[in-house]
């Protein structure tokens, strides 16, 4: 699915949000393993899972064909700062929902990127008429979870022990869901 590129200036910054496009397959790949080296906030660490540009390509055409996918990207002066995806699938119990993710480059935290990708996401998926939108968040990223709160989810549960971080402590993992 495809979304007109929405205009922004936050704090003298000044950004947008569109859909990605295949051109930006190399950039997606350079940046994602930038996100996942900055915080333990992601589920992967720096490497972990790596997409290369070929497979961000693939990843982009099949979004830009289904009703039930959309990849975002955030973009400052002609460089992508974030992303956001929401997947779902055609499975009859469960074609309802999508699973949405993001990631911002932390030198843009601050700027209200990673609202506007879930404000845009919250838009695209009311106007697919999906009804239910889940995320996990590790429970020490508070000001995501407040965000996710004030953008309409709940706390649906909490997985255990979920994540271990490099101090060597486990962390838990909130689940949260918005419904329509």
């Amino acid at each position: 699915m495809q979304l007109a590129k929405q205009l922004f200036q936050v704090k003298s910054l000044d950004y947008c949000i569109r859909s990605a496009e295949i051109q930006d397959a190399a950039q997606l790949e350079k940046v994602r393993l930038l996100i996942d080296g900055e915080t333990e906030n992601m589920d992967r660490e720096r490497g972990e899972a790596y997409l290369n540009a070929t497979a961000f390509k693939r990843l982009i055409e099949e979004d830009a064909k289904s009703s039930c996918n959309i990849f975002l990207v955030a973009e400052v002066g002609g460089q992508i700062v974030g992303f956001s995806r929401c997947e779902g699938n055609e499975l009859k119990r469960t074609k309802h929902q999508v699973e949405f993710g993001v990631g911002v480059l932390k030198e843009y935290w601050g700027y209200r990127i990673g609202r506007k990708l879930l404000e845009s996401s919250i838009h695209w998926a009311d106007a697919q008429e999906i009804k239910k939108m889940n995320l996990k968040v590790l429970e020490s990223n508070e000001k995501a979870i407040e965000l996710y709160k004030n953008c309409g989810f709940e706390v649906e549960g909490i997985l255990k022990m979920d994540k271990r971080l490099a101090d060597g402590n486990y962390y838990d993992t909130v689940v949260m869901g918005r419904i329509r």
